[in-house]
């Protein structure tokens, strides 16, 4: 992955890892370990990968040991964005051993599904590699959850698109029968939109590329449009304007999609249905 690793504000990890521990632990805490350990008892512990995969949300489960005690002394191993083997680890864990396993299912559900959606995306990535196209994200997140999502995009060599109705405008389908035509909903965007407010346009057919063209959008979104039709909207645009290819991005379909010539490739599935990464807790006995 180019550039500087991303990065997570702390208060923000703090409070999503705050309220899923009260969620977890509920009136009493964890009573199984309550009533199985003593309270002074002591436990090293590692987090590792029982798949291959990409490392993301280690922050999260920093934060969810810190939280549960301060006395537990979380060492990172790997960084967010290491290509993982089956075996490898990716950060230990030695304290109280009470509160090991008190946070460790709210660590490693946030490490193994922010993990998983690296891994996805990753793989993406890697498919494409060989063309100019970048994968990206979009708004189709799990509730509470999108700015950490959209950060394992990033770990798993993505990028984001906007994060919000409030930071880009994108004119769909329902935005421009509303509006009465690509033309019309163009206009009355530009004359609304900040200097720094970029704006992308979503188009179905050729017909309405030509028309969005001429209204100079930022980026042209190209809806479920297969590859032949992909390299003639290409050739159209000329290279104006960015070009996002959206729509029935798989495994099998993002090379082809990826070598028609877009700038931008945007899957909603890497965040909302991407398998978890198989991550576990193992406690380091002797």
């Amino acid at each position: 992955m180019a550039g500087y690793l991303p990065e997570l504000p702390r208060l923000m990890v703090d409070e999503a890892v705050k309220a899923a521990l009260l969620e977890d632990w509920g009136r009493a805490g964890d009573v199984t370990s309550q009533a199985t350990i003593p309270a002074d008892a002591q436990a090293t512990a590692v987090i590792a990968s029982r798949k291959p995969g990409v490392l993301a949300g280690l922050a999260l489960a920093e934060s969810a040991f810190r939280q549960t005690d301060a006395r537990v002394r979380f060492e990172t191993v790997l960084q967010d964005g290491a290509r993982l083997e089956k075996g490898s680890i990716a950060a230990r864990m030695t304290g109280p051993a009470r509160a090991i396993l008190s946070a460790e299912r709210v660590a490693l559900n946030f490490a193994c599904h922010l993990s998983g959606i690296a891994t996805a995306t990753a793989r993406f990535a890697d498919l494409i590699a060989h063309t100019e196209a970048d994968i990206v994200c979009t708004r189709k997140t799990t509730p509470g959850l999108r700015a950490f999502e959209k950060y394992a995009v990033r770990c798993g060599g993505g990028s984001n698109h906007r994060f919000g109705l409030d930071d880009a405008i994108l004119i769909k389908d329902n935005h421009i029968a509303v509006a009465g035509g690509v033309r019309p909903a163009i206009e009355a965007a530009k004359a609304f939109a900040g200097h720094l407010v970029k704006i992308e346009v979503e188009v179905d057919t050729l017909d309405q590329l030509r028309e969005a063209l001429a209204c100079k959008p930022d980026v042209i979104m190209l809806d479920n449009m297969g590859p032949e039709q992909l390299r003639e909207a290409v050739s159209i645009a000329g290279g104006q304007v960015l070009l996002e290819a959206s729509g029935g991005i798989e495994a099998d379909t993002i090379t082809a999609i990826a070598e028609a010539g877009v700038n931008l490739i945007s899957s909603g599935w890497i965040t909302h249905s991407s398998p978890i990464l198989d991550l576990g807790l193992d406690i380091e006995i002797g």
